[in-house]
This record gives structure tokens, sequence and C-alpha cells, in this order.
């Protein structure tokens, strides 16, 4: 590969270069923030010489449920989805880590207040990573509570990933780091943990994992259920889906992100408190470890998990 640039987007129904993969001013989605998009990881094994798509099934299935709480009418299943991905990224030939962004807008040109009946359109871009991690993954990240609350879901689907909502995580987490933290725990409206401005959260007490419930609105996050599978199967790590008080994340032995983003980003730090003993504790680590080897398609029970890229015939992967 000559270059580490994205120089191809699907847009419109083809695959076009990235410079003619452009919207008017007039779009609507640009006005109101009626959007929703995905975001996927690719990873390049250089022993198999394969890119390996994480459970881009799950993640394509999540991006139409999103679509349809916006009335959005998309002519597309995860399937075919799939199969445009791989096209795209064959096309741009990467052989490295890469972030995916498919994004599903209404893409009339009226000021409308409103979402049925209007026309959507979706596009993907591939942008390639290396080795970039959401915090510094040796030390772990120093975090604080946010003074913004969670969006609540009879405000705006919460679980779904709506581009407009977005505007509440940039808030978190430009606060957070102005203040001099790396990210923030958002509190939901009843005044539990729900999440970081664009991670979910899991705490260790006592040997035991807790995370939130999807009900306490939460995104419905892929790399947290998968996590959720490992900790239990491989782990043999109790996992318990719970309400968090504040309180409680001050007294957790051990506090990761995870997310697409984030992938597992361990938290050694609390506004002025240590994180257990202020490294990164030894659960984390090993899910962390075992994680990375599932996504770069190392173990063959979770190989189902992971779409490759380089190879004759395109499946879809569940």
């Amino acid at each position: 590969m000559s270059q580490l640039m994205t120089r191809y987007a699907y847009f419109r129904g083809q695959i076009v270069p990235i410079e003619q993969a452009t919207v008017s001013i007039r779009t609507h989605a640009l006005h109101y923030g009626t959007g929703v998009f995905g975001g996927m990881r690719a990873y390049w094994n250089a022993d198999h010489e394969q890119l390996y798509i994480f459970r881009p099934y799950d993640h394509f299935e999540r991006l139409l449920q999103s679509a349809a709480l916006l009335r959005m009418k998309l002519d597309h299943t995860p399937e075919s989805l799939l199969d445009i991905l791989i096209r795209l990224i064959r096309q741009e030939g990467f052989q490295t880590n890469c972030y995916i962004r498919p994004l599903a807008y209404i893409s009339e040109h009226t000021l409308a207040v409103r979402v049925h009946d209007l026309e959507a359109d979706l596009t993907i871009v591939v942008q390639p990573l290396g080795d970039t991690s959401y915090v510094n993954i040796d030390e772990g990240a120093h975090v604080c509570f946010s003074a913004w609350r969670r969006i609540d879901d009879n405000a705006i689907p919460a679980r779904g990933k709506v581009v407009g909502a977005y505007v509440n995580s940039m808030m978190v987490k430009s606060d957070a780091m102005l203040a001099g933290y790396d990210d923030a725990l958002v509190l939901n409206e009843d005044g539990h943990v729900a999440e970081f401005s664009a991670a979910n959260v899991v705490i260790i007490r006592k040997g035991v994992a807790i995370t939130p419930p999807i009900s306490a609105n939460i995104l419905e996050g892929i790399v947290r259920r998968s996590l959720i599978r490992l900790l239990r199967e491989d782990l043999q790590i109790e996992v318990v889906e719970r309400q968090i008080d504040r309180t409680e994340v001050y007294l957790a032995d051990e506090i990761f992100m995870c997310g697409t983003g984030a992938q597992i980003s361990p938290v050694t730090r609390i506004e002025h408190r240590a994180v257990g003993d202020g490294q990164i504790g030894p659960i984390t680590r090993q899910l962390r470890d075992h994680f990375m080897d599932v996504v770069y398609g190392r173990i063959e029970k979770y190989r189902d998990w992971v779409a490759p890229v380089y190879q004759t015939q395109s499946a879809s992967i569940r």
C-alpha cells in the first residue's frame, strides 16, 4: 500500500473517490442532526495476512435499528452492507488497523421539522488507524464525574447512535478535557452511573464485574456485550448488570471503559482518588489481552465474530 489515507467512500449507491462524496448545505441532517452512525473496527493480522472486521453483522443490525428509530427507510440488510464494506476496503487495499464509519442520514433538501416521509441515504468511509489507542494504555485514564446528565430515552433514543444526540457526549468530553481529565463518567436522570462520554463502563469489586443495565440509558454496546461473554465463559468472572451509585465507583478495585473506540481502556484515577492501588488491575489486563486475541482472529472459538476482508467470497458474520 502506497499511502495511508482514505481515497474512496460508498456514497449514493456506489464506491466513488472521497472528493465526490459531498452533500448540499441544504441537507436536512446538517440542520437538525437527523442521522445515525456506527463505529466499527477492522484489525490487520500480519501473520494471517488478513484484515478482520469485528462483529460487522451486529454493528450493521444496530445501525439499521437506529435508522428505524428515526423512521428512515433504507433498502439494505446487514448482509448487503457487509458486502459493500468488504468491496470498499478491498478497493482501498488497507493492510493496517482501520476505523469504519457507516452513516445513514435524511438527505432531503428541506427545512421540514419532522423525520417521517423524507428521503434517506447511507454512506460508508474507512480510515486507517495503525495502532492508535483511546487513552494511555500503560498508565490508564484519569477521569471525573460530569456535570452533564446522560440523555434520557424519553427525550432522544439513548440506545441508538443518533447524530444529534452526540452533542451530549461532546459537551461531556470537552469539559472533562479542558479541566485536565481524559474523560468523564455521566450520570443518568435517576442519578445512577450511565457511561463515559462515548464508552460503556465496567467496574470490578471483590472479583465481580459490574456494569449498568441497558435500562440505565446506555448505548447497547456491542463490545460491552462481547466482553460480558468473555468474562463469564473464558475468564470465569461473575458479571452483574445493575444500577451503580456514584460512591460505589470510588470504592471500585478496577474500572475500564469499553467500546469500539475505547476497546478496553483502563481507568486508574477518578478525580483525586486512585482506583484500587492506582495501577491497571489484573482482570482488566487479562481481559484486554484476551479481547485483542479475539479481534485479531487468533482464537478459533470466536472466529465467527470476525469477517475476513481478503478472500474470494465474502460471508455474513454473526
